[in-house]
């Protein structure tokens, strides 16, 4: 077993909603800032984890979820084409929506376990990445819809982590 930070385990481990919770957090000053959307290939670890070919075309989109206006977590989904068809169509786009909102609110989307991860500075996009900052922890877990899997991967930052020692010492 990784060893999780303990003020981190709680929010690694959760299995309901991050959205709601960092709702909560916040007191409703959330927003959802969109990086990119884009059709790309995943990385192999990402068509792996859902059991895609590594060459098969995805929708990528990559969001800040802020909190109190700081910039808490980073999230990437990655959603293969076939599972952008029939019903969960609407998820092309999604604007400023958050997606994990729309996943939870769905009762035939059902989450596979969470994976525990720590994450290097290089998997996160530059306007993120800190000098002499160690790897930061995070997350992902695949949601199924019938056979077909969207992939979401959240990564912890630094002001959302100052946020729980804040918390911790208030």
């Amino acid at each position: 077993m990784l060893s999780v930070p303990f003020q981190l385990r709680h929010w690694l481990q959760d299995r309901g909603s991050l959205t709601r919770s960092l709702q909560k957090k916040s007191g409703g000053e959330f927003s959802v800032t969109v990086l990119k959307q884009r059709w790309a290939r995943p990385r192999l670890d990402e068509a792996r984890a859902l059991n895609i070919p590594p060459h098969q075309f995805a929708l990528i989109r990559e969001v800040i979820l802020h909190g109190n206006n700081q910039p808490w977590v980073y999230a990437r989904s990655v959603l293969p084409q076939h599972t952008l068809n029939g019903h969960l169509r609407f998820l092309r786009k999604l604007g400023n929506k958050p997606l994990g909102a729309l996943l939870f609110s769905n009762p035939s989307i059902k989450r596979e376990p969470v994976v525990l991860q720590r994450v290097a500075q290089s998997r996160l996009p530059a306007s993120l990445q800190q000098a002499e900052q160690p790897p930061l922890w995070g997350r992902y877990s695949i949601f199924r819809y019938g056979k077909n899997g969207i992939l979401v991967s959240e990564v912890f930052l630094p002001a959302f982590i100052q946020s729980l020692t804040t918390t911790l010492t208030e």
